[in-house]
């Protein structure tokens, strides 16, 4: 923003004040009178780019930020785990504002009540032709708004599920409030969103004003498509259980869902997704960011090596193609990061699975168990460079290699990576699994003195998902890959450096080898077919390090069958590492203490060979014996404040309220999950 946008943002902020969070809305209240404010393109402006909620790295932040949002799956471990793999640690919260789990609060609708008081305000005003500027840009800031309410009631969908749909800032009413709080079926929900974005799309310009760092309407295009798969991937693979409405053992109420036809649902979701994807991948199918396969992203000069490598981390983002949207940064005005201190100095306290690494086919196409792929797991055993060697570019360039360049100094030498970093550190600096990530990694030598100095640029919708959103709805939907899904598919292929003939891929997938190490294999305890399977590896090792890896598991309902599951790192027993982990005093920096939890590495005969990074301690350790799953944590639990605030009478029967639970969650404080079937 500039400082015209700053003040405004700041008078746009007197008129909201924070509502009791166990309630749906309150009036946001004002000292400011809204006909006088609502009234110019420049208010607009600066309302709506103050209620961005897009996922990026915020100015400030530590550790490494949206680059660790993968965290807890099976692609990615930071040093502690998730309570999602330990049922009964998780457990219902007391308030809204409560949260044991990284999901977040379960039941917070400030945003959306902030964008429905912008509506309540602004639609009216702009009927009348009330609002002076540029006619256009008002338009696409009214169509902002539509989009930023639809990508929070996303991610309350993706959350609770079933929810309240509101549409206008309720007043402060009791009764109105309860009445208003009533949940309605997920597919509603998701309608609902699909119809705002629609409407979204009629307002909004192709290039907004603000360029690439505000919504565009393809940014509107790809967040439908997004919903579409999401709902109807999740109707697929939860039907038949209390997760979908009208499931056997579903919560919510019988007349909410007459007439519904979850198979009708299921169609009408991915047939719109493909629609919505097929805008924007038509566009970018043959016009994708070009990957070089050098072995650095950027020189001593930050000449750019290759494109594709620095889309993640350029800080300028205009220029790539497949980015709709980005958020920037600017030192001399203080907004800045810190996560390249993470990414480039240590391990990030992060990395990636050894599940993962294995996703990765070699470049002639064939998995790295199949016969003629040319793999040889011995070389597991020189490093994390020759493990990685003649494989899917995307795992060479994105994960730190033995002679990788670490940073440049500004004498233009270079520092190289440091592989100690995986005995060594804390939760913001350890190598957790050996394989550390190099995605969004920059070489800046201002990168010397990193505190607070990231000016990297952060994606916040990459126009690339367009094309593995269509691809999966095309199969799912219609059981074969059609001539647009074809083309995509090469494509993506073609860029990482493998063979594009995905059919080769197929035929020598054997999914039993494959459900060793991605979840992705499955869907309701089952494995998937080895077509569907290979589309989601596709989305997998495209998205790796960018967030999309939870929701993924969720809706494909792929973790029923995880039991036991231990997250394994690099082979480090036995390989070149073991005896190399010295500090300059040539003190060994390796300590196996399992029992005594004072160690850094998983002992060779508990864990064997690979790095287990929860099998260092059994001190305080949920997940010692693995990952655990219980079905209740595809949703989370709605807390305890919002039955009592809704409950008849003297608010003190909970059962009374008219908001039910999520399936296998109790209605109290402080209680874990039970058995859903």
């Amino acid at each position: 923003m500039n400082k015209t946008f700053k003040y405004m943002a700041m008078g746009c902020a007197a008129l909201l004040v924070a509502s009791c969070n166990d309630f749906l809305d309150r009036e946001p209240k004002s000292d400011i009178t809204p006909q006088a404010y609502f009234t110019s393109e420049a208010d607009l402006a600066a309302y709506t780019i103050n209620q961005y909620t897009f996922n990026s790295v915020n100015p400030g932040s530590y550790g490494i930020s949206t680059f660790g949002d993968d965290n807890g799956t099976d692609n990615q471990a930071a040093m502690g785990a998730s309570s999602f793999w330990a049922p009964g640690t998780w457990l219902v919260g007391q308030d809204a504002s409560q949260s044991n789990n990284s999901w977040g609060s379960a039941w917070n609708f400030s945003r959306i009540r902030q964008i429905n008081y912008f509506f309540d305000q602004v639609m009216p005003k702009y009927k009348a032709g009330q609002i002076s500027g540029n006619a256009t840009n008002i338009k696409h800031y009214i169509g902002e708004a539509y989009v930023i309410r639809a990508y929070d009631y996303f991610t309350v969908l993706k959350t609770i599920g079933d929810a309240p749909i509101v549409t206008t800032a309720l007043p402060d009413d009791k009764s109105t409030l309860i009445e208003a709080s009533k949940r309605e079926p997920s597919y509603k929900v998701a309608r609902y969103i699909m119809n705002s974005l629609d409407t979204a799309i009629t307002y909004l310009s192709e290039t907004g004003p603000g360029g690439k760092n505000r919504v565009t309407k393809d940014v509107a295009y790809l967040l439908r498509s997004r919903v579409a798969l999401y709902e109807g991937t999740w109707l697929k693979h939860h039907k038949g259980t209390a997760f979908v409405p009208g499931g056997p053992g579903w919560p919510g109420r019988a007349e909410d869902v007459q007439g519904f036809d979850i198979d009708s649902e299921i169609n009408y979701f991915l047939t719109e997704c493909m629609k919505s994807a097929k805008v924007v991948g038509d566009k970018l199918v043959n016009n994708l960011v070009e990957n070089t396969d050098s072995k650095e992203g950027f020189d001593k000069n930050l000449n750019e090596l290759n494109p594709y490598y620095g889309m993640f981390c350029n800080p300028d983002m205009d220029k790539y193609s497949e980015v709709l949207m980005w958020r920037g940064y600017n030192l001399s005005e203080n907004v800045s990061h810190n996560i390249q201190m993470q990414l480039i100095r240590n391990g990030g306290g992060t990395g990636w699975t050894r599940g993962l690494v294995n996703s990765f086919l070699m470049r002639n196409g064939l998995p790295i168990y199949a016969a003629g792929s040319g793999y040889n797991p011995e070389w597991e055993k020189e490093g994390v460079k020759a493990t990685l060697q003649n494989r899917d570019s995307r795992i060479q360039q994105f994960t730190k290699k033995d002679g990788d360049v670490e940073f440049y100094t500004y004498s233009g030498e270079e520092s190289y990576w440091d592989p100690t970093w995986m005995v060594r550190g804390a939760s913001e600096t350890k190598m957790v699994t050996g394989f550390a990530l190099k995605k969004g990694k920059y070489y800046s030598p201002d990168m010397e003195s990193l505190h607070n100095k990231g000016n990297t640029g952060s994606v916040v919708f990459r126009g690339t998902e367009a094309l593995l959103n269509y691809m999966e709805a095309c199969y799912e939907s219609t059981g074969r890959i059609d001539a647009t899904a074809d083309q995509y598919w090469r494509a993506l292929r073609t860029r990482a450096k493998v063979d594009p003939d995905y059919t080769k891929t197929i035929a020598a997938t054997n999914m039993q080898e494959e459900a060793k190490w991605d979840w992705g294999a499955y869907s309701h305890g089952k494995l998937v077919d080895p077509t569907l399977y290979n589309i989601r590896r596709e989305r997998r090792d495209e998205f790796i390090g960018e967030g999309f890896r939870w929701d993924d598991l969720r809706r494909w309902r792929a973790c029923d069958q995880i039991n036991g599951y231990q997250i394994e790192g690099l082979r480090f027993w036995g390989s070149i590492y073991e005896n190399t982990m010295v500090d300059d005093k040539g003190n060994n920096y390796v300590k196996v203490d399992v029992e005594g939890g004072t160690g850094n590495i998983s002992s060779k005969e508990i864990s064997g060979d690979y790095i287990h990074p929860y099998q260092v301690s059994k001190k305080n350790n949920n997940v010692f014996d693995g990952y655990h799953f219980t079905p209740a944590h595809y949703l989370s639990p709605i807390p305890q404040a919002v039955f009592r605030q809704t409950a008849t009478g003297d608010q003190t029967d909970l059962t009374t309220s008219n908001v039910y639970q999520n399936p296998g969650w109790p209605l109290v404080a402080g209680q874990g999950p039970t058995e859903v079937k």
